[in-house]
């Protein structure tokens, strides 16, 4: 029994903590570990009133521990969804700022896309219309070669037509020369 007294003067010593109901629990447990056995009997001579006591205290701090712990349970829910909505609405920015950065990809792609069809079909016009301004030059050019032949053929023709007239003239005039007395011409004789 001295050593139960000695329990309850460590505790008279602590007036500044409280009891909890597991430390009434922990009391309970340590009244029927040091009770006294009956003889040739395992079972223990214990205070009824002590452990009944100490059985209602525990009681009476159960609900108000239950308390603060279903709160503590219900702060750590609430915490857990304050954190579950930070990293929902954290993944719904990086989703969005990933769409805007693909969107801005696609549009630099796109972009790129116009301007190099954009460069194609002015390649392509470019191309088309040298050819169509060659046409036209060789169009023009065998037109002129056409034209020019005809007067090629009509100079040649005339040139034909005057050959046996300039021929008569020059012989006519050969002769005129050949029949003067004078062959020479004396320009101090006028």
């Amino acid at each position: 029994m001295s050593d139960h007294f000695e329990d309850f003067a460590d505790d008279v010593a602590e007036p500044a903590r409280e009891l909890d109901a597991e430390d009434i629990l922990r009391q309970l447990v340590d009244v029927v570990a040091t009770a006294k056995t009956m003889p040739l009997s395992a079972s223990v001579l214990i205070s009824r009133d002590e452990v009944l006591d100490l059985l209602e205290d525990a009681l009476a701090r159960l609900p108000e521990e239950l308390r603060q712990a279903r709160w503590l349970l219900r702060e750590r829910e609430d915490f857990r969804a304050e954190q579950q909505r930070e990293a929902d609405a954290l993944m719904e920015e990086v989703k969005a700022q990933a769409e805007r950065m693909v969107s801005r990809t696609e549009l630099v792609r796109q972009s790129k896309l116009t301007a190099q069809q954009i460069v194609e079909e002015a390649n392509e016009n470019a191309r088309r219309m040298r050819h169509e301004a060659e046409d036209y030059c060789d169009q023009k050019l065998a037109g002129m070669e056409i034209v020019l032949n005809r007067v090629l053929k009509t100079v040649s023709a005339g040139r034909e037509r005057l050959q046996p007239q300039l021929e008569e003239a020059e012989d006519a005039e050969s002769e005129e020369l050949f029949e003067a007395d004078d062959p020479f011409f004396d320009q101090d004789q006028t």
